[in-house]
């Protein structure tokens, strides 16, 4: 299926010359959201994975129908402040500054193997915290899997030496 059929992209969004790649029209279409849960799902199946994880918030639209399809459990990664019990946290740099993320600290099991989800790869940067949290619990990261990836963004730089899918690639702005 070619899902970039149902991407909108919106020029000039948050700021000019950013071509925002809009999910929403691939998920308000149920069948085609449908399909790429399940293209994600065939992937993490040949990946052998215990648990999946996801980012808030997109990392939760991708990752929770992949859960809920394999049988598995979902295991949210959140900003600072709201996860409410013992966690685990890694700083991490943004565009302007710095931010935090966290898991909860029995999340993830010893020798876990972990498929990350989220919506977009881009700089990669979440991504990366994101590993390195799993890996704080000695979770194996077995697979990343994104609906899109913005390849002129280099994101698979920081993702040297993980297994990464993606259902569609962007090439240029």
């Amino acid at each position: 299926m070619d899902f970039k059929k149902y991407i909108t992209i919106v020029p000039d969004y948050p700021k000019k010359g950013i071509q925002f790649k809009d999910i929403t029209t691939l998920m308000d279409n149920g069948d085609v959201y449908r399909a790429a849960t399940d293209e994600i799902v065939k992937y993490a199946k040949e990946k052998e994975i215990d648990v999946i994880v996801g980012p808030e918030a997109r990392g939760f639209i991708i990752g929770c129908p992949v859960s809920y399809a394999m049988g598995k459990g979902f295991v949210p990664v959140r900003k600072e402040g709201k996860l409410p019990r013992e966690v685990v946290k890694v700083d991490y740099g943004l565009e302007y500054g710095n931010d935090v993320l966290t898991m909860h600290k029995d999340a993830i099991k010893p020798g876990q193997r972990v498929l990350i989800t989220d919506d977009l790869l881009a700089t990669g940067g979440t991504i990366e915290a994101t590993i390195k949290l799993i890996e704080q619990l000695g979770g194996v990261v077995a697979g990343i899997a994104f609906l899109i990836e913005l390849t002129y963004l280099d994101g698979r730089k920081k993702l040297d030496g993980y297994d990464v899918f993606t259902l569609m690639q962007y090439s240029g702005e």
